[in-house]
């Protein structure tokens, strides 16, 4: 599925940079053992969400409309701080149980129009004072066209909130000249996406800020490296399977999962090792089918995995490959959300895929960089699902 967003808004005299792009990302394991204490890893999915901005003529206002999402609001730009602070409060709202988290956002264009707003209210290192609106930043005299295409699915487990906000970051630092650190965009990201889930946890950020590998533990964030033997940066022998979309939200997923085993402190060891010795084995070269089947088998244990994805990992493993859930599952429905295959024979996978015609998939790329200026890579995917 392709998304779309135009917007309008304004660009520096003279700037040459008009094109940012965000990869995805995939927790490859520690989905819900990350809440107990345990270790996360996941990747920068070599799936992109672009932006790129388009002067146009005279405006006031940005003016946005989500293909197959909105059919377009209009921000007035002087009142973009207003904007921003409406959003801080149904945010405080939340937080005090006055307001479901879904409400927050009024609208999917909201999140990329809040994250250009908390850029321009940002303080001004140089001169001391702090960003209040459109007219206070002097850089932005033309309107223009913000355009976005994106390969993510939405609500499928795979970044496409963080890439949003990853990838509007980096074009309005470079066209405010306010370029961030790592570690600033990282935390930008975060900040910015607590409004899309409520509260947003480091490792989409990590991973769509920083691209590669991202180990997570404790809130500890490092980059571990990928042996070449793996293929993951060309996606030989990885898959992503979309089986449905979960009819549980995360919320109740984590609910079920903690009324059930919160206290199990050995489950959450064992899922531990597990993320352990992938993240081991990914560094090394080792074999990867044994921690990913066993990982599927803990899963299944808190009962996120529905029936119908236990069968087609089944499928997979009678073909010698190995699958998991990868995100919050589903504890109601037939749908579980991403799936993350290995399996090296392509032919045996397309195979598998044609028995379900209904399931979108991929080859599992890892993006090796995170959200950058300039156009997003362009990989040939053919004999792959339509996205």
């Amino acid at each position: 599925m392709i998304t779309s967003v135009s917007t309008s808004t304004n660009t520096p005299e003279g700037s040459g940079v008009s094109v940012a792009h965000s990869p995805g990302k995939l927790i490859l394991s520690g989905e819900h053992s990350v809440l107990y204490g345990a270790p996360a890893l996941a990747m920068a999915l070599a799936q992109y969400t672009e932006v790129k901005f388009v002067p146009q003529g005279p405006g006031e206002g940005l003016r946005t409309a989500f293909e197959n999402l909105s059919s377009g609001v209009d921000y007035p730009l002087k009142l973009l701080h207003k904007f921003k602070s409406s959003l801080d409060k149904r945010f405080d709202q939340f937080k005090r149980g006055e307001l479901p988290v879904h409400e927050i956002l009024t609208h999917p264009d909201d999140l990329a129009v809040y994250t250009l707003a908390s850029l321009l209210q940002d303080g001004d290192g140089h001169r001391g004072t702090t960003m209040t609106g459109i007219g206070a930043v002097g850089h932005l005299p033309h309107p223009g066209q913000l355009s976005s295409r994106s390969e993510l699915p939405i609500g499928a487990g795979l970044g496409s909130s963080a890439a949003v906000v990853a990838a509007t970051t980096v074009l309005f630092e470079t066209l405010l000249d306010r370029h961030k650190t790592l570690d600033e965009r990282y935390e930008r990201v975060r900040f910015c996406e607590r409004l899309k889930h409520g509260k947003a946890g480091p490792i989409d950020a990590a991973a769509v800020v920083r691209g590669g590998l991202v180990h997570v533990n404790d809130a500890e964030v490092s980059v571990p490296t990928v042996h070449e033997a793996h293929g993951l940066a060309e996606g030989e022998g990885w898959y992503w399977v979309l089986h449905g979309s979960p009819e549980s939200s995360t919320g109740e997923c984590v609910a079920h999962v903690r009324a059930r085993h919160g206290q199990d402190t050995q489950l959450w060891v064992a899922f531990a090792q597990c993320t352990d010795a992938l993240t081991q084995a990914l560094s090394d070269g080792g074999e990867v089918t044994t921690v990913l089947r066993e990982n599927q088998s803990l899963l299944e244990r808190i009962g996120v995995v529905p029936v119908p994805a236990q069968d087609f990992v089944k499928e997979v493993t009678a073909l010698g490959g190995a699958a998991k859930i990868c995100g919050a599952g589903s504890v109601k429905g037939a749908g579980g959300g991403a799936v993350l295959v290995r399996l090296q024979d392509h032919a045996a996978m397309a195979d598998l895929m044609m028995r379900h015609p209904g399931k979108a998939w991929s080859r599992l790329r890892m993006a090796t960089q995170g959200a950058s200026a300039g156009p997003a890579p362009q990989y040939d995917r053919a004999g792959e699902g339509q996205i």
